[in-house]
């Protein structure tokens, strides 16, 4: 892409957002790329499993065991 390709992108841009969107779209556009590097570089984290808990065939709600205690609901 020469000069002249990329002064006629620049124009349309200024044309389609106009002149005072220009500096936002530019921050944008360069916080988004700073945050892409970010994350790309940075070690992965890996994904640890939750604890599973057995579902009621019949239903498919949560079995309830006797150390956890059910959820009520509070009406007023």
């Amino acid at each position: 892409m020469g000069p002249l390709e990329i002064i006629l992108i620049v124009v349309v841009i200024a044309l389609i957002f106009g002149a005072r969107k220009l500096p936002e779209l530019g921050k944008g556009l360069g916080q988004g790329i700073k945050e892409f590097k970010k994350e790309t570089h940075e070690p992965v984290v890996p994904v640890t499993d939750v604890a599973s808990r057995q579902l009621d065939p019949v239903t498919g709600a949560p079995i309830v065991t006797e150390h956890a205690a059910p959820v009520t609901e509070r009406r007023n």
